[in-house]
């Protein structure tokens, strides 16, 4: 197979035996060699004249930097800056096997560092606005992608364009790591050390900062909303694997020049990364933005089922005859986008669907892709694809249209039938505009850099470890090992043993754990290695990327995860080991409840076998503390490490052993950065409690936690009582509930500083919550914690956790507003929505709520099939449906806020897995519809069916008095939209009666299924579900002789063979007595795939 670069003319002569291209990964030695030293010679020597004449032509002898188009003068894009830099250093990279190479490999290597070192240059002058980003992630504090092209200033505003796009700064990121370790000094000073530890936190949190994405403009719709994007988030995850542990001054850096990453991060963005593959966004079902996110140059996953199921979604939905289509309505340069208006009209995209314009560019990124993964027939079938596409400036130089669009006369008969009308090239890379030019016409550089880079490696003149000299297209584990003492992505592809050190806070508590065979050190028996929490690591991690120059503040203060707290550090000297945030003592109560913290043990040890990428083993450290002694359940903790102590947890291998012993297989991390810190470090280490007496024997002589019991009052009138009355009944009243509510009253009349007994409230409040907590009084601890305003520790990844599987969350009240979690929030965020959505109207759900919350995140991460068929997440009926459950199978059940926090988690799961116990528990029919009527939960495909039924019914479906219209929803929304589907469920939802909600999912899926068996009918008048069920309730105490009420539960509790036949009936009657038509309508576009009907 040959290369296709075009030659001109005058110097064809100077060209004879142009290699064959090669596709086969060669071994290395045999590749290097080169046979025909002339012949490469001349082939550099041409693609060096097309770099010349196409890229280093344009760049700014200033900044460095380059246009997105190459007549504009003005504008310097960062994105396409990059690109260029990484074919000119590509060109670099072939050239520096030739011996002589007159000067060239120098050039073109300065060249890419120039730009690299002016877009750095550019960003370093906006460095205030990474600290506040650090804080806050929007687009007001963004770096900024367009610069002026001399000055390097700033040339957009934030209110004029979109410049947050996280995935150029990681793909800046990225191609600093190659270049530095190709050998090319780009960074010069401890400064920019400084500077590019801060971009490192600038893409950490890409998992939950919606972006513009890479076509800049947000969701598919243009209406200014930001998204998050999968690419973004899957660049963003390559960047800081790439960049971990790297040295940014290259062989000749110090240990204060290396980069420094946070694996949970990076785990957060991968786990997030692959579980929205092959979407790109809740908007965008496909996008082409993916293709350079799997493959080159991110290579984001190695998992070869999401990778083939990504690529093969992007050729089959949007691969053209002139290339790809960026995502499905996407009008961006069609001929009917309005030139004056920078957002789209709502539903305006309708009009771009299938004359979406055509983009040549993904041809590049295929053939690339072909090389890579060793494709030759791939790489065959672009070239050609290619070829057909691109135009000869008047150098005679091979120029590639930025994209094709379909004229204005052809805009039908496209729309109508795809694919069948020609197309015509930008103005943009279409090479000579006439015969007499002697300028060549404006060119699309990101198009010339990638097909630089594609001829060189199908060419055979450039290797793909030259190209990606750290080996991204390689899993980690097939990685070459990295020089140096600091954690790598490098993780070996074998069953991983996690190690375990058990720590006694008191050699009394040692001695009694030694009379069960369960081994454990005290802090003393492990120094000199200190023992610390996961917050003074956060302590240390602040002095990292400190700047005062740059007035950069270093690490912002998130927590440290499980990952994070499996390795042992080296810091100013000290070795530290942490122990997890699941044992540090937080505000929050969950830590209270052992059996919940035997089962988050389980789960951080699976958690940590799983997703553990470094070299070196992960080592985390469980704490044992006294007051777990005196807890009820502490037996089940002692069966934990009695298991543990078998070597296995849950099919995760575990060691458990002596510290000394484990340090040398462990994962360390050495913060040499510390040393350069001039101001003192104090870190609180974990303290051993000292007795007189050494020891309890055995669990018997442990004296325990008392259990408690009162009678439960409501204290809510005392309201509008007068203050000397509400103080009278604090002095004389012991119950902690009533406290608790007199305290409450208060706060909210007088303040939390109002002073009884001589503590103010808070203080009075915080007490009660201590002396509760203790009594493990559940009640009480969590209307305490709520009025002392406490939020879960965070919550914010699993929130994120949640929205990326296409779901949405709500919290608040039955019957009152609810406040609906549609992108990621802050803490503070979530915490404000908390206290004024729930709080004003139940004090106790405030934080159960935050507790429900806290589970599904963590539930839909390790289950997602528990929330299968659920869209939005309602906390509060979530709350409503274990109350149901509590009713039909708990013998005199407790207020469900009494009940401990891994209760709620077990009965949380049980609600959720109805249909797995159904049968087993003889749950009723009725039972099982409240459950599912309250979880909202709807049959697979349901949405499309409403779709199919919505094209049949001209005027619109119409549910409880709310509307669901044909038009415009069909015109402005897709059948696989999540907005349509949330729109639907916000219908389900006005629905009170759970039961009477799963009804009508079962009423709507009946009519669609009599629709497909018959596609020549149409509603003719507005399909009314409440007439349906009540004409199905009718016929139903007919045929039993039941007298008509307006309580239809005796209909709900029938089975679901007959409920299904009575409201078969009911549409059936409804069709023949005038509420439908005939229709020859061609609805072969509207059936997509569907599962075989299961109404019988």
């Amino acid at each position: 197979m040959t290369s296709f670069v075009t030659i001109p003319t005058k110097r064809a002569s100077q060209i004879r035996n142009v290699r064959q291209g090669s596709i086969i990964d060669l071994d290395i030695d045999m590749f290097l060699k080169i046979s025909n030293y002339e012949d490469t010679v001349r082939q550099l020597d041409i693609y060096y004249g097309i770099v010349k004449r196409q890229l280093l032509r344009y760049q700014s002898c200033i900044t460095g930097l380059f246009p997105q188009v190459s007549n504009d003068k003005v504008v310097g894009s960062v994105r396409e800056s990059i690109y260029c830099a990484a074919a000119v250093w590509s060109l670099y990279q072939a050239y520096r096997r030739i011996d002589d190479d007159r000067g060239k490999s120098y050039e073109l290597g300065q060249s890419a560092v120039k730009c690299m070192r002016g877009i750095l240059e550019c960003w370093v002058k906006q460095s205030p606005r990474i600290e506040l980003f650090k804080r806050n992630q929007c687009n007001r504090f963004a770096l900024h992608c367009k610069f002026h092209l001399d000055t390097g200033d700033e040339i957009f505003k934030d209110a004029d364009y979109n410049h947050l796009q996280i995935d150029i700064v990681s793909l800046y990121l990225i191609f600093l790591v190659q270049m530095i370790s190709s050998g090319l000094q780009i960074i010069y000073t401890q400064d920019e050390v400084a500077f590019i530890q801060n971009l490192v936190y600038y893409v950490e949190r890409a998992y939950r900062t919606p972006d513009y994405g890479m076509w800049e403009r947000g969701s598919r719709y243009n209406d200014g909303t930001p998204e998050i994007h999968a690419s973004s988030i899957g660049i963003a995850k390559s960047a800081l694997e790439a960049i971990n542990g790297c040295n940014l001054f290259g062989e000749k850096g110090a240990s204060w020049s290396v980069i420094y990453v946070d694996i949970d991060a990076h785990n957060r963005n991968r786990s997030i990364f692959e579980t929205m593959l092959p979407r790109e966004s809740s908007s965008k079902s496909v996008d082409t933005a993916l293709l350079p996110t799997i493959s080159f140059p991110a290579f984001a996953t190695h998992e070869e089922v999401l990778y083939n199921e990504t690529k093969a979604n992007i050729i089959r939905r949007l691969k053209g005859n002139y290339g790809f289509k960026r995502f499905g309505r996407d009008g961006y340069k069609t001929v009917i986008e309005s030139k004056d208006r920078r957002y789209y009209k709502s539903g305006e995209i309708k009009e771009f669907d299938n004359i979406e314009c055509e983009w040549p560019l993904f041809y590049i990124f295929m053939i690339i892709d072909g090389v890579f993964k060793t494709l030759p027939e791939q790489v065959e079938e672009y070239q050609k694809l290619l070829k057909e596409r691109m135009y000869k400036d008047i150098n005679g130089d091979p120029v590639i249209p930025m994209y094709y669009y379909v004229p204005e006369d052809r805009l039908e008969l496209e729309r109508n039938d795809p694919g069948s009308t020609y197309r015509v090239p930008s103005a943009e890379g279409r090479g000579q505009k006439s015969s007499t030019d002697t300028e060549p016409g404006p060119m699309y550089l990101w198009n010339q850099a990638m097909f630089i880079i594609a001829q060189l490696l199908t060419a055979g003149l450039l290797h793909i470890n030259e190209l990606d000299p750290i080996r991204r297209y390689l899993p980690s584990y097939n990685r070459p090992r990295k020089a140096g003492r600091y954690s790598a992505f490098q993780g070996t592809h074998t069953d991983l043993v996690v190690q375990i050190v058990l720590i006694a806070e008191s050699m009394r508590l040692q001695a009694m754990m030694a009379t069960y065979g369960i081994q454990t050190q005290t802090p003393h028996e492990v120094e000199p290695v200190q023992i610390l929490s996961s917050t003074q690591l956060v302590k240390v991690y602040e002095k990292l990327g400190v700047n005062n120059k740059l007035n950069l503040q270093g690490r912002p203060a998130r927590p440290i995860g499980s990952l994070g707290t499996s390795k042992v550090y080296r810091v100013c000297g000290m070795t530290v080991l942490c122990y997890p945030l699941i044992f540090e003592v937080s505000d929050f109560y969950l830590y209270r409840d052992m059996a919940l913290l035997i089962d988050d043990i389980k789960t951080e040890l699976q958690f940590v076998g799983k997703y553990w990428r470094l070299s070196g083993r992960p080592t985390i450290c469980l704490l044992i503390r006294e007051e777990h002694m005196r807890d009820p359940q502490f037996k089940e903790m002692l069966d934990l490490f009695a298991m543990l102590k078998k070597g296995y947890c849950n099919k995760t291998k575990v060691r458990i052993g002596r510290l000394q012993n484990l340090i040398s297989s462990s994962c360390i991390e050495h913060l040499d950065f510390i040393n350069t810190v001039e101001t003192d470090l104090e870190l609180t280490q974990f303290k051993q409690l000292k007795h007189d007496y050494i020891g309890y024997q055995s669990l018997t002589d442990v004296p325990k936690a008392l259990t408690y019991s009162e009678n439960i009052k409501d204290y809510s009138y005392y309201m509008n009582e007068p203050l000397y009355n509400i103080l009278n009944e604090i002095r004389n009243n012991k119950s902690l509930y009533t406290l608790c509510q007199l305290y409450g009253i208060l706060l909210k009349r007088e303040g939390i500083n109002y002073e009884i007994n001589g503590m103010t409230v808070g203080d009075q409040l915080r007490s009660l919550y201590q002396q509760a907590g203790c009594l493990r009084y559940w009640m009480v601890v969590r209307y305490c914690s709520s009025l002392l305003n406490h939020t879960v520790d965070s919550i914010s990844p699993f929130i994120t956790g949640v929205l990326v599987k296409g779901k949405q969350i709500t919290v608040g009240v039955i019957g009152q507003e609810e406040t609906v979690f549609d992108k990621p929030m802050t803490p503070v965020e979530i915490q404000s929505v908390m206290y004024s959505t729930i709080q004003p109207h139940n004090v106790v759900q405030a934080v159960l709520q935050q507790e429900v919350l806290l589970y599904c995140g963590r539930l839909i991460g390790t289950n997602p099939e528990m929330f299968k068929g659920i869209l939005k997440i309602r906390i509060g009926w979530v709350l409503e449906a274990i109350k149901l459950y509590l009713q039909m199978f708990v013998k005199n059940p407790k207020p469900i806020e009494n009940y401990s926090p891994f209760e709620i988690r077990q009965f949380l799961i049980k609600v959720l897995t109805v249909k797995d116990w159904a049968n087993n528990e003889k749950i009723t029919v009725l039972g099982r519809r409240k459950i599912e009527g309250c979880l909202c939960r709807v049959p697979a495909h349901f949405y499309n069916h409403v779709w199919e039924v919505l094209m049949r019914c001209p005027d619109g479906i119409c549910v409880n008095g709310r509307e669901l219209p044909q038009q415009p929803t069909l015109s402005n929304m897709t059948r696989s939209e999540l907005t349509f589907a949330l729109f639907v469920e916000s219908l389900l939802h006005h629905i009170q009666l759970p039961e009477y909600r799963q009804i009508i999912v079962e009423l709507l899926t009946i009519v669609s299924t009599i629709l497909l068996r018959n596609p020549e009918l149409s509603f003719q008048k507005q399909l009314n579900l409440n007439k349906l069920v009540e004409d199905s309730f009718l016929m139903y105490c007919k045929d039993n002789n039941v007298e008509k009420t307006v309580d239809q539960s005796l209909f709900f509790s029938a089975h679901y063979s007959i409920t299904t036949g009575y409201l078969a009936r009911a549409v059936v009657n409804n069709m023949l007595t005038g509420g439908c038509f005939a229709t020859i309508n061609d609805i072969n576009d509207a059936i997509e795939t569907r599962e075989t009907c299961k109404i019988t």
